[in-house]
């Protein structure tokens, strides 16, 4: 693997605080991707904003404003793990797909890829900028887009179970699946659009816990222990 997209939930930046940032796991973070950067891989990033804004369990708002508030809700993320990025040494460019004035830069395929390979880390904030799609869909998107050779999911727990582990304390972890298992079975590693455009476009997924120490360079090195989803 020369160029991945990594996939950070909102949760797992929060930490055991569950909302807003735990600072030392953010800067855990970025200290693991300037040893890939420092290797010559190319890192893209994106991350949920579940930390903020979980707009679909109101009933009040309207769903497309709701969505909205999601997506500025990664835009927020973004820049701030970018900033973290950058303490620790990194060059980093947050791109979007609606401007946002100053903040951010307007995403192109050409400027993200352009970008990349002058070393940057770059974020994509605000999913697909349109309602009714997940930031796990924008994810896929962009991995699609920028020709990345897979898709890394760090999430709050260490992969893909057959049900909810906080729940069944007998739930088995997969080491390996197919994407067309995890439809089937309705895993819900990632929605169901998300996980369609995966399968389409051959995009694998490693699915892997970020509070595993080194979780993310082991994942690019070949070394991870979560669960690898094949196409």
């Amino acid at each position: 693997m020369k160029r991945v997209l990594l996939k950070l939930s909102g949760e797992a930046l929060a930490g055991e605080k569950k909302s807003g940032f735990d600072e030392a796991t953010c800067i855990g973070v970025a200290q693991q991707v300037k040893k890939l950067v420092d290797n010559g891989y190319q890192i893209a990033a994106v991350t949920g904003g579940g930390n903020f804004w979980r707009g679909r369990t109101s009933e009040t708002i309207d769903r497309t404003k709701a969505d909205q508030i999601g997506m500025l809700a990664t835009v927020m993320n973004c820049i701030y793990v970018s900033e973290i990025f950058r303490h620790v040494g990194m060059r980093t460019e947050v791109f979007t797909p609606f401007v946002c004035g100053a903040f951010t830069s307007l995403f192109s395929k050409d400027a993200a890829v352009a970008a990349l390979e002058e070393g940057k880390v770059i974020f994509f904030a605000g999913g697909t900028g349109h309602p009714y799609f997940s930031t796990d869909t924008g994810a896929v998107l962009r991995a699609i887009e920028i020709e990345a050779d897979a898709m890394l999911l760090a999430k709050a727990i260490d992969g893909i179970y057959d049900s909810d582990p906080k729940i069944n304390p007998e739930a088995k972890k997969y080491d390996e699946i197919s994407i067309q298992e995890v439809i089937d079975k309705k895993l819900a590693a990632v929605d169901l659009t998300a996980s369609i455009l995966c399968m389409e476009n051959k995009m694998p997924m490693l699915v892997f816990g970020l509070n595993e120490e080194d979780g993310i360079v082991k994942t690019v090195d070949g070394r991870f222990s979560g669960t690898k989803v094949t196409v």
